[in-house]
């Protein structure tokens, strides 16, 4: 990461401000769709900005150097099961009723208790002993991981793909049978 910030650092401006605004600026746009994600009246631009969300942490993993997180993000979560969303809302043929309700009447509730969760993990964040914990950590390279996953870990990784194409297909079969 830090070779790339020396790339586009052509302002003079010191590497440790770089990445500092890089991942600031991450963070509050991550933060920006996720919020945009909980108060859209859209469920199909609830899932747009979940994706966008989602490619958000990945590029913070990418920004803590932990390039497979980020792939797997992407791969996973954005490709997966985002899709699988999208998928799923434009198959339903009565999404867009006018009858249905489109906001959540437990605004209060949510904000008290996504208020209280907030406080409950600060605490937890600011108890914990980073630079200790980070010091004793030993890293496994991305192709040992590649490895693992074509050799020992096969057989889970092909029974998570066939259930995944079993969802979609029955996504699928559901919604043509409504029409």
């Amino acid at each position: 990461m830090s070779g790339l910030i020396q790339q586009l650092n052509n302002t003079g401006l010191p590497q440790e401000f770089m990445l500092k605004a890089i991942f600031y600026i991450i963070a509050a746009s991550t933060v920006f769709f996720a919020i945009r994600m909980v108060i859209s009246p859209n469920v199909f631009h609830g899932a747009i900005f979940l994706a966008l969300a989602l490619i958000g942490i990945a590029c913070i993993y990418l920004y803590l150097d932990a390039e497979f997180l980020a792939v797997i993000q992407i791969l996973i979560y954005v490709g997966a099961i985002v899709t699988l969303f999208i998928f799923a809302i434009m198959l339903t043929a009565s999404i867009q009723d006018r009858t249905i309700k489109q906001t959540n009447e437990q605004v209060l509730l949510s904000a008290i208790v996504a208020f209280v969760f907030l406080c409950f993990f600060v605490t937890i964040i600011r108890r914990n002993p980073w630079q200790a914990a980070a010091s004793k950590a030993e890293g496994l390279a991305l192709a040992q991981l590649g490895r693992l996953l074509m050799s020992a870990y096969v057989l889970p990784f092909e029974v998570i793909s066939l259930i995944l194409l079993a969802a979609l297909v029955g996504a699928i079969v559901i919604g043509k049978a409504r029409k």
